[in-house]
């Protein structure tokens, strides 16, 4: 039987201790540090993703691997709506996560979604690659593949997310038999989210100190999302792609413009014909609004009302953002310190 993890147990645990075991699970053993320049990557929600993946990389591991265990620190944030445990469900009060991954040496990845009841998706990914034929495991499959797997099986819905879920479920109509708490009896943590859907994801690209690459991207998905609905994230190509002789990148934002145009796989195959990283990031840009021809999705100047940042480093080191609206950033660790860097924009807010 699943049980929900007390966040102050989870917390106290932390990545190394409670969730160590699950981690493991298909990891390549440590390997002398090379003389290359490490930099990893990220979402700005990654300052601590890529503070532990560069650590682990100093420390001999996979670029992969550390991508990996980086992006699970906030797939097991209880605070991040967006990502793993503490997810915003779908429109049934299911939380359903999507991951991918992608391995430079072996030039190969692996990918789940609508995955339940796993809180380390990118971790069943890395096996999905690892010890099966295909790219992508989805939905009851995917979770089998995990239990056969030894992934331990968890309530993903924290009592917050609920009270977020429920809360949406009872004003989306003044029609029908539910009736929502007034304004004052509104727990405050709902309150936050009035009006707001959330889109957020995490995306980390690693290059280590041999110049090999690995890149990952978790995702709980569009909140109140239709059950099944799969974005970007778990589509090699769309949400992140890398080549091992170029570069490596990958996506947060509207997953479904990410979806019709192959953003990913576009900014990799700039780098391929000399492009610097922000600048293929914003070409990318550029191409979602040139081919974002629904009404619903423009505003009244013909501007994608929706953004998509994008996070790209390059085989030499280098690394750059964009998005489609101003205001983005994104996570850097260059082998010295993490921060916070500006990514460039399409428009200005």
């Amino acid at each position: 039987m699943m049980e929900p993890i007390d966040r102050r147990t989870l917390l106290s645990a932390g990545v190394t201790g409670l969730c160590a075991a699950t981690l493991g699970i298909g990891a390549a053993p440590r390997r002398q540090v090379g003389k290359g320049k490490p930099v990893v990557v990220a979402s700005a929600n990654g300052l601590q993703t890529v503070t532990k993946a560069m650590d682990l990389i100093l420390a001999g591991a996979d670029p992969l691997d550390a991508a990996i265990e980086g992006v699970a620190i906030v797939e097991a944030d209880p605070n991040d709506r967006s990502v793993g445990y503490g997810g915003l469900p779908n429109e049934d009060g299911v939380v359903e996560l999507d991951a991918a991954v992608m391995h430079g040496p072996t030039a190969n990845g692996g990918a789940v979604a609508s995955l339940q009841n796993i809180m380390h998706p990118a971790a069943v990914a890395r096996m999905v690659m690892q010890r099966t034929d295909h790219c992508l495991l989805v939905g009851e499959g995917a979770l089998r593949f995990a239990r056969m797997h030894g992934f331990p099986e968890v309530n993903l819905l924290t009592e917050e997310s609920r009270k977020i879920w429920l809360h949406w479920k009872e004003t989306l109509s003044d029609r029908d038999d539910r009736f929502p708490p007034s304004d004052d009896q509104v727990d405050p943590v709902v309150r936050q989210f009035f009006g707001i859907r959330e889109t957020g994801t995490i995306h980390c690209s690693a290059l280590d100190t041999h110049g090999n690459l690995g890149c990952v991207t978790t995702t709980s998905g569009l909140s109140f999302k239709i059950p099944g609905r799969v974005g970007d994230s778990p589509i090699l190509g769309a949400g992140l792609y890398l080549d091992n002789e170029f570069g490596s990148a990958g996506s947060t934002g509207r997953g479904e413009a990410n979806l019709l145009n192959c953003s990913s796989l576009r900014i990799v195959e700039a780098l391929r014909a000399g492009k610097a990283p922000q600048d293929a990031a914003l070409e990318a840009c550029k191409q979602i609004a040139r081919t974002n021809l629904n009404p619903k999705l423009r505003d009244d100047q013909g501007r994608p009302n929706f953004d998509v940042t994008f996070y790209c480093v390059r085989k030499d080191g280098s690394f750059g953002g964009a998005s489609i609206w101003s205001g983005a950033r994104m996570a850097v660790h260059d082998g010295d310190s993490a921060r916070l860097v500006d990514c460039a924009a399409l428009y200005d807010r």
